[in-house]
């Protein structure tokens, strides 16, 4: 859902997911180039709709978030990046990751390695 929302929506629900919930006052002041409020508005109302976004009355006004979970937006684009420059495959999108090795820390190995022995041995029917 959230990769077929044009770009200008895509940086306003990106922002979201960056500080939670937000104004249109501070949506508007950290988006890259000026948009007036009701331009924001208008696409706030039409995120809404799609689902993507949910308004709150807060002290501040009325608060927007994103309606998808951070973990759900994140699988969902990290897929497409997989589906899009690596062929569907994960194995080559984790091996161009680990092509960064210089920039990974050491205990960031340490912890994908225990992330690769988890998913075997919950692939195998441990838990």
């Amino acid at each position: 859902m959230l990769s077929q929302i044009p770009p200008r929506e895509r940086q306003i629900v990106d922002l979201l997911y960056q500080g939670g919930g937000r104004t249109v006052a501070e949506i508007r002041a950290d988006l890259p180039d000026r948009l007036t409020a009701s331009a924001v508005r208008a696409m706030l109302k039409r995120l809404e709709a799609k689902g993507v976004v949910s308004c709150t009355k807060s002290e501040r006004g009325f608060t927007y978030s994103p309606t998808v979970p951070d973990a759900q937006a994140s699988r969902t684009a990290l897929g497409g990046v997989v589906r899009t420059f690596f062929n569907g495959s994960p194995v080559s999108a984790a091996n161009a990751l680990l092509g960064m090795a210089s920039q990974i820390e050491a205990a960031e190995l340490d912890e994908l390695e225990h992330m690769i022995a988890r998913a075997r041995h919950l692939q195998s029917g441990g838990k």
